[in-house]
Parts: C-alpha cells; structure tokens; sequence
C-alpha cells in the first residue's frame, strides 16, 4: 500500500479533475520548444525582434495570482523564466475554465506546462514572457519541497540533508539548479580528457565487466553466476589485463573511460562502483608517463576551469607541472622519520606498533608499508606529489626497478592526500609474472581476500610478447571532487549507493484492534489516510475526534461514535 500525505490526496484529485474536463494530464504529442530560459535572459535586449514568437516548457516552480492575471515562474534545463498569464488571453471565447480552474486551481508547483507567446519587460525591469496558449505536459502527483530564496538568492528551509539528496537527486536537481554545474563541469573533464587522448591518436576501447577471473588491482570483488555457461564470474575490478592483452595484439595506445567494481567499504572518497580511465601505451616507461599526466591534467584543468588552479577546500592546488617527486621510503622517512627500506615483516610490524596502526595476520610486507603511508603520509601530500618507486611485494604488475633491486617501477598521484591516479613501467616477462601471481596466491591462502587470482589467458598472452610499455588508471570521480571543490564522492556522482529505505510498517486491521479501535470503525481510520500506528499516535486528539465522527457519518456506517476518552486512548496505547 502507498502511503500519501494530504496533499498527495489533493493532486490525486486535482489529476481526476482534469481528466474530467477532458484534459489529458499526460498527453503524448510532442510539444515544440525554440528556445530556452538561458536564451531569452542573454539575448533579448539585443533581438527582441526575435523573441516575439516564442514556444518554451519548463516546470512551473511559483505563483501569484492576481485575479484575472498571474506572475509565474517556470524552471527548464537552462534556468528560469517569469511569465505573466492573463485569463482573457489564453482563454478568448467566453469559456474561461483554462484560466479559472484549470490553471488557478488545477495546476501545482512541479507540473510541466508548455508556453506560447512573446517577450516583453516589466515596469520592474524583469524579462519576462507574454502568455498566449498555454498546454499542461505532466502532472506532478507528489510536491516538491519548498526551497525559500530572497532577492538576493540566498536559499531559507532548503533541500539539504545529504541523505535525502543523494537518494532523490531528481528532487535535487530540481530544486537545488545550483547542483547541475557539478555534472556539467564532470561531463566536461571526461570530454577533455577523451580529446587530449584521441588527439594523440590512442584508441578508445571496451573490455568486458563480467570476468572469469578478477585481476588488474588488490581488491575484493563483486562475484556472480552465469547461467547458461553454468560458472562464476566476476564484476571487473580493473581492466588493466585485458587493455595489455590489445597491446600485445599490436596497438600501440589504448584507453577506457568506465565502470569499476570493488567490494569494499564506503566513504567520502569510495563508492563500491566508480569511474575509472585506464590507459596503456607502448614503447613508453613511467618517467615518461610522469611528464604525460602533468600535461594531461594541467590541459583539463584550464579546459575546465580557465585556469591551472583549482579551490580546493582551504587549498589552491596548482595543476600545472612540473611536480613534487618522493619515493615511497623518502615520504615515510620524511613524515615519520623512520627508514623502512631495509626491514623485513616483522620489523614492520614494530614499526606499526609503535606508531598504532592496526594491522592484522594476512597483512604480508607491501600491505604493512601501504598501512603505515596511508596512515603517516597521505594526508600530508595536498599539492600533486608523485610518489615513486614502491616495493615489489606491493604491485604485482609493474617491472622491476632498472636501478633499485627490490622495487618496481611505479608512481602513485596524490593531490589533497587522495591518490588519483596510478602507473607503472608495466611488467613484459611472463616469467616474472607468473611468479609474483604465485606469491599473491599465498598471499590469499593466509586470508587476504584481495590478493589477485591467478590469470592462465593473461600469462598466455604475455608469452606471445608484450613491448615495452606504460600504464596508467585515474579516478574519474575524485579528479572530478577536486575541479569541483567537493568534499565527498557522493556529490560527484548522480546515483550515488545507499543503503535501502526503511520501509514503513503499515498497521493491519489487528494492529488497530489492538489498541481498542473496534473493527466497525477501522474503514473510518483508512478512509482518514491513517495506515501505520505512527500515524495514529501523531494525531491531535480533539481534531481526531471530531475527523472520526464526521468520517463514520459520511460513510454511513452501522457504527456508534467513540467518546474522546476512546479516542485519547487509542492514540495513547502503547
């Protein structure tokens, strides 16, 4: 059963009225629209002799009738427009039911009206439009929550909490506009980023989501069943192996813009599904790649923005390079002001002792470094930093350190303490390769559920030949946060996960007897829109009284009145 407010009843019986009236609350032509709110605000004074014909839709967001004329406003994609409706205008013969009723009484906030007429100024200088025909579009049956604004803009009992927010960003996008500048500058970073990518000549590819086996990152994934194949498989974590097997069918640079899936916590900077751009070129290493995601990122920047600099909270960060570079031990040296480099586990596992962090019995040695950077050093790193040079048990894809034995070669971006991108001189020698997948096969049989599986087709690939080659991935939604000065993932992305709704319990005919309403009365307290024992105890007593008596004698019920004795105490009963 739905449950309705009063005035969800109300546009249900406004709904019924129009169809009454023979107006279709939903009609299916389509309805021709040549121009927009954004256009008439820019553009008017300088051709008015343009705007004298006008056809816009847009959602009517404000009324004020004045009697036979009204002001309104209407909000479309691009903004909002006032508009001013006269009854003999848009109702020229003597049936004046379009303006009287269907539009002074009919219409609500929220519906989407379609307009015809010109535009013209008022004494008060607002551009406005002349209505001529009006058409109701859609009918909105649930009302939109009421956002107060003064002349200056500033918003009174707005829509605001985050929780409501993210789960209706319909509603949010409807009455907070403002929100709409956050996706349309997101949209412009992936377009940015796609022509820096194609002007190079790299190919923009696609790589399955469903997976037989997941690689490409440490991290827990999404498992599922095929059917008809009859096997397990697998939501991509990263589709890092599948972007080196184009390589070595002979590609020189791939890329793809998508959707990855990690089963794993969530927080301001995680959602378990995000956009992630992973990219390989060949002939290239990481110090070369250094230099490409400078480029890269100080190019989208000024795209964006018109700028290199981007407010970040109480931080200007400076996109432009060249950046800060720190090797993984130089950084833990440098906030911490202990060396790492040469420990082995248990060392490490002192050292996290000592500096109390929380480790447990899977954690093999990369995993205990990573724990003390990501406790020590991150938050440390607010101007794009790379940090270079990570041990080999930490990265199971990337070549081995031409210079330092023991280490790989890698850099991890990090801006505001979040890391957002990451690259390797990517790992050729299927040797090599097979080995460190069997040692992250260890890694998982003492219970780390992130280890990578092992990759048989991969291997097989690699065998053929792999050229020399770099990689990169970046995080999408957090480059996103940062040329948009958002503090959380959840406001980059539209559909943000949630947690489900509660779901409201309603009260059975037991439930109401129960608390001393006889059965003969339970229609009078459906028919008052009353279905849950949260609604009954939030009743005022007397209005309630009076509500049942008045209901039980419009139904002609074969029932006796309650006293307001009865009625407290169902309201009262626990």
């Amino acid at each position: 059963m739905q449950l309705l407010n009063e005035q969800e009843i109300e546009r249900r019986k406004d709904r019924e009225a129009l169809l009454q009236l023979g107006i279709d609350p939903y009609p299916a032509l389509s309805y021709p629209i040549n121009a927009t709110s954004a256009d008439i605000h820019k553009n008017y004074e300088n051709r008015k002799n343009d705007y004298k014909s006008i056809s816009i839709a847009g959602r009517l967001m404000s009324r004020r009738i004045m009697g036979s004329a009204s002001f309104a406003e209407i909000q479309d994609s691009s903004g909002r427009l006032q508009i001013y409706v006269r009854r003999d205008d848009i109702c020229p013969e003597e049936d004046k039911t379009l303006y009287n009723t269907v539009f002074k009484k009919l219409l609500g906030i929220g519906d989407f009206i379609g307009l015809k007429g010109f535009i013209f100024t008022t004494q008060t200088g607002e551009i406005s439009l002349h209505v001529q025909e009006f058409t109701l579009l859609s009918k909105s049956v649930k009302p939109l929550p009421v956002v107060k604004r003064d002349d200056e803009g500033n918003v009174y009992d707005g829509f605001t909490d985050p929780e409501l927010r993210y789960r209706q960003r319909y509603v949010d996008l409807i009455v907070n506009p403002e929100v709409k500048a956050t996706f349309f500058t997101r949209s412009r970073v992936i377009s940015s980023m796609r022509r820096y990518f194609d002007d190079h000549g790299w190919l923009e590819v696609e790589t399955p989501i469903l997976q037989q086996v997941h690689g490409g990152a440490a991290a827990k994934p999404f498992d599922t069943h095929h059917n008809a194949l009859d096997i397990p498989l697998f939501l991509r974590i990263a589709n890092e192996l599948y972007l080196k097997r184009l390589i070595v069918g002979g590609f020189e640079g791939v890329y793809e813009i998508g959707k990855m899936f990690r089963n794993e916590g969530m927080d301001r900077t995680h959602n378990p599904e995000f956009t992630s751009m992973e990219i390989y070129v060949a002939y290239k290493d990481y110090v070369w790649m250094m230099e490409m995601v400078e480029e890269l990122l100080g190019q989208i920047a000024d795209s964006v923005l018109g700028t290199t600099q981007a407010k970040v909270g109480e931080h200007v960060i400076e996109f432009a390079g060249p950046y800060k570079r720190l090797s993984m031990f130089e950084a833990i040296q440098e906030f911490t002001g202990i060396d790492v480099s040469s420990m082995d586990e248990t060392g490490l596992r002192k050292v996290c002792a000592d500096l109390e962090i929380e480790v447990d019995d899977s954690m093999g040695k990369g995993k205990l470094i990573d724990e003390i950077f990501g406790e020590k050093v991150e938050d440390h790193l607010i101007q794009p930093t790379y940090i270079t040079d990570y041990p080999i048990e930490m990265t199971p894809l990337a070549k081995k350190h031409r210079d330092k034995p023991g280490l790989v070669e890698r850099f991890e971006l990090f801006v505001n303490g979040k890391e957002i991108a990451n690259a390797y001189t990517e790992l050729n020698d299927p040797i090599d390769q097979r080995e460190r997948f069997e040692e992250q096969l260890k890694l998982a049989e003492r219970g780390d559920d992130e280890a990578m599986a092992m990759d048989e087709d991969f291997l097989r690939a690699l065998e053929y030949g792999m050229p020399p080659t770099s990689g990169l991935g970046i995080g999408i939604d957090r480059l996103c946060m940062l040329l948009t000065n958002k503090s959380t993932i959840q406001e980059v992305l539209f559909f943000p996960q949630m947690k489900p709704e509660k779901k409201v319990k309603v009260a059975s005919d037991e439930d109401f007897m129960r608390v001393g309403i006889p059965a003969e009365l339970i229609p009078v307290i459906r028919e008052l829109n009353i279905h849950t024992m949260e609604q009954l105890r939030a009743q005022n007593p007397n209005k309630f009284f009076n509500d049942v008596c008045g209901k039980r004698k419009k139904l002609k019920l074969n029932a006796s009145n309650p006293s307001k004795e009865e009625v407290e105490n169902w309201i009262n009963a626990e």
